[in-house]
């Protein structure tokens, strides 16, 4: 098959299915942005994967089965995140027990959640995973100024988020500066 039949089968089956998939896509996301990136990711796969498209009404089945795995492997990204965020708040937990007082330990998980999702991420690399500033630029896949860089700003956004929480950084800045610094 040629470049230009396959580009032209790959718009036919668009044409023919982007609506249905769309809306399957809409009625199990949370907004129009989420469903635009699992339609985007459904139609990236349909086109890699063009010559096993089954032919005629069966080419929107296979794609509705490609967007639930989409779908499926968003929630599984997200549970982690999720699962990210209160593993932070369990080791969290765990110093500022003996540092602060529970109201203290609230004002810790809410500013950590007040982060992006980039922020938490590389704090987490180099917290919990122990990563050093070279590590970090290669799982990121950025350079090692560049990761420097934005563990520097989350630390600073992460430090601003607990000032404004109320958490007495005197109190237990030592030890949130050593989870979060210890492997740079």
């Amino acid at each position: 098959m040629t470049r230009h039949d396959r580009r032209q089968r790959f718009e036919v089956i668009y044409d023919a299915t982007y609506a249905d998939i769309l809306a399957y896509l809409r009625r199990r996301t949370g907004s129009p942005e989420d469903a635009a990136d699992a339609l985007a990711e459904t139609f990236t796969t349909a086109w890699r994967r063009l010559d096993d498209i089954p032919e005629g009404p069966d080419a929107r089945l296979w794609l509705f089965g490609v967007a639930r795995r989409v779908l499926a492997n968003g929630r599984r990204a997200e549970s982690r995140r999720g699962e990210l965020v209160e593993r932070l708040g369990h080791q969290l937990a765990g110093w500022a027990e003996h540092t602060e007082a529970a109201e203290g330990l609230a004002g810790v998980r809410e500013a950590f959640a007040r982060l992006s999702g980039d922020d938490r991420e590389i704090l987490a690399l180099a917290g919990w995973e122990g990563l050093g500033s070279d590590e970090i630029a290669t799982v990121l896949g950025c350079s090692r100024a560049n990761a420097r860089l934005r563990l520097h700003r989350a630390r600073k956004r992460l430090a601003r988020h607990l000032d404004t929480a109320g958490v007495d950084l005197a109190r237990i800045g030592l030890r949130a500066v050593a989870m979060t610094k210890g492997a740079v």
